[in-house]
């Protein structure tokens, strides 16, 4: 077992090199990798700028996720990191999610067949012991946890609209499960080396995503992190304890709610607008709470700045919950449920703001279910 000052000196050169990797393997794609999710399809993603850029950020993230678990396997588990299930279920649905991104960026696969993969993702966490643990049925846990990643891969995918927005926001989320990790001298999880290796990987790729971007993380990148985060949610949100080792399913949505904040209220806010307007929640549009944002006069420089400083409170917000005892919990958590319920607010009524003004609303698209298959 290594010492803490060997411990440190390890995370701090990993990421590091790391983020140097990420860079580096991102300006090599960038200059051979021209097409890969360039299409621009019925059905497509819709995005707010005009200009085709390669959607390839996403293959650095699975790449150094994989580094890292090869890295921790060396350094502490040399056996067989894989006999935990967690992290044998976590390999096994983020390579599916990889896949199906990488799949859907090449040629734009259907969304029913999509829908699948992603319950299948779902399936494959709750077989290898990655379930919601909030009510006594398991019945009930194992449907929740499988609803809860196709959930985020959606609401991820949907996030990415903007230059950064999606690969800042996700690191704001990785900068909390670290914190946890460190509140709870947890430095030996395998989860903390991931956490350092893939928050490397977004740091190297926000050099070539921030307005102006040169490249998009695609499908590729979303539905990877989308596993990921569902991942990450469970045991550090849904699941999650207190310094003094306590839970509640108060404490928890709290803290699911101030971590994963902005897809929830983007997605959120998506989703009933397009709904009122007969719209499909699932088909690309620029009515997002960020390009509503933009309506408004920001910049998209500007509209990333804000979403980071709202991601950036909601991280000090939940590191603090998670800080104290059981006790204080049942009234900070309602308080940070408020603050929740704040900023979605916020964030809708600028929305319907803006739709008053009809700015940024086109004529709906009649929902079909058919048009899904």
């Amino acid at each position: 077992m290594l010492e803490p000052t060997e411990l440190i000196i390890l995370y701090v050169f990993f990421f590091l090199g790391m983020t140097a990797f990420a860079l580096l393997i991102n300006r090599v794609l960038l200059r051979f990798v021209k097409t890969l999710g360039t299409k621009n399809q019925p059905g497509a993603v819709v995005r707010w700028s005009e200009e085709t850029k390669p959607a390839i950020g996403g293959l650095a993230f699975f790449i150094i996720f994989l580094i890292s678990l090869c890295v921790y396997s060396i350094v502490f588990d040399p056996n067989n990191i894989f006999a935990s299930k967690p992290i044998l279920g976590l390999l096994l649905a983020g390579t599916l999610g990889f896949i199906l991104g990488l799949t859907d960026d090449a040629y734009n696969t259907r969304p029913i067949l999509k829908f699948f993969v992603q319950v299948l993702c779902g399936i494959i966490l709750v077989i290898t012991n990655t379930r919601i643990e909030i009510f006594e049925n398991e019945t009930v846990n194992s449907v929740l946890t499988i609803l809860w990643v196709i959930g985020i891969m959606n609401s991820i995918n949907m996030l990415d609209n903007m230059d950064g927005i999606a690969t800042s926001v996700t690191s704001f989320i990785l900068v909390a499960a670290l914190g946890y990790i460190i509140i709870h001298n947890q430095f030996s999880n395998v989860d903390f080396l991931i956490l350092l290796g893939i928050l490397a990987a977004l740091i190297g790729f926000l050099f070539f995503n921030w307005h102006p971007s040169k490249m998009y993380m695609g499908d590729t990148g979303s539905q990877f992190l989308g596993v990921f985060l569902g991942y990450i949610g469970i045991e550090y949100c849904w699941n999650a304890e207190t310094l003094d080792r306590q839970s509640s399913p108060l404490f928890g949505i709290a803290a699911l709610l101030l971590v994963f904040i902005l897809p929830l209220a983007d997605t959120a806010t998506v989703t009933i607008n397009r709904l009122r307007r007969g719209q499909s929640p699932f088909v690309g549009g620029k009515d997002h709470t960020t390009h509503n944002l933009s309506y408004l006069g920001f910049s998209d420089k500007q509209v990333g700045g804000i979403f980071c400083l709202i991601a950036a409170f909601s991280v000090i917000f939940y590191l603090l919950l998670t800080s104290f005892g059981n006790a204080q919990n049942s009234y900070l958590s309602l308080i940070c449920i408020v603050y929740f319920l704040v900023i979605f607010l916020l964030l809708f009524g600028i929305a319907e703001y803006n739709k008053r003004r009809n700015i940024g609303v086109k004529d709906p698209e009649p929902f079909s279910v058919k048009n899904q298959i």
